[in-house]
């Protein structure tokens, strides 16, 4: 059986796995119960996402990995592939998936993976993201909550509302700057580059930026 990847102009045609947004996200909720501010202005809420042939192999995707084969089947699909972009929607929302990724991630070193996840914030995911972070080939980003910003030194993304609004010392995401493509730009593979700010797109998440500055 094979597997069902995503392939989306914004990354320049790079291969993605993803997964249905806040349904296997559990890092999206905080402790109040609340979505935290970077999800509720999810984009893989809107847009492309709403639709039944975009959602479709999303789900999919829930099931396919709990097979025996997932993980050859995966490295059968990446044998030609250089760069590869993990959950473009949704999270790491099981620990065996995670292992699974892992093991992925293992039998490719000739891929660059990029991971952004909010699972960093169960304790029982450390050992596996430690093992991610320990393979060349793997750029692991923790996601800040902050839709302003703001990030802790374990954090490797964030969201700014403008490019002027960067930290110091951030590396601010150029795509704003080419109607939403990485245009050759793989900062976000890069495990060198700490931090990446990312400048705020669409309009939920422009309205998430401007009710919580009143």
């Amino acid at each position: 059986m094979s597997v069902r990847l995503s392939k989306t102009s914004k990354l320049d045609g790079i291969l993605s796995w993803s997964l249905q947004a806040l349904d296997t996200c559990p890092g999206s909720v905080s402790h109040k119960n609340e979505l935290v501010a970077a999800c509720q202005g999810c984009y893989a809420t809107t847009g492309n996402y709403v639709f039944d042939n975009v959602k479709a192999p999303r789900a999919f995707n829930k099931d396919d990995w709990q097979r025996d084969d997932w993980v050859p089947d995966m490295v059968f699909a990446l044998i030609n592939e250089d760069y590869f972009r993990w959950l473009d929607s949704g999270d790491l929302y099981s620990l065996d998936l995670a292992r699974k990724v892992l093991d992925v991630m293992t039998l490719t070193p000739w891929v660059q993976h990029w991971l952004p996840t909010r699972m960093y914030k169960f304790p029982k995911y450390a050992k596996v993201f430690e093992a991610m972070r320990a393979l060349p080939n793997v750029s692991v980003r923790f996601s800040s909550d902050s839709v302003s910003g703001e990030f802790s030194p374990i954090h490797g993304s964030t969201i700014i509302s403008h490019k002027s609004e960067a930290p110091e010392g951030v590396q601010v995401c150029e795509a704003y700057e080419h109607e939403g493509k990485c245009s050759g730009c793989r900062a976000c593979w890069d495990p060198t580059i700490p931090v990446i700010a990312y400048v705020a797109h669409g309009k939920k998440m422009g309205k998430v930026i401007r009710l919580r500055a009143l």
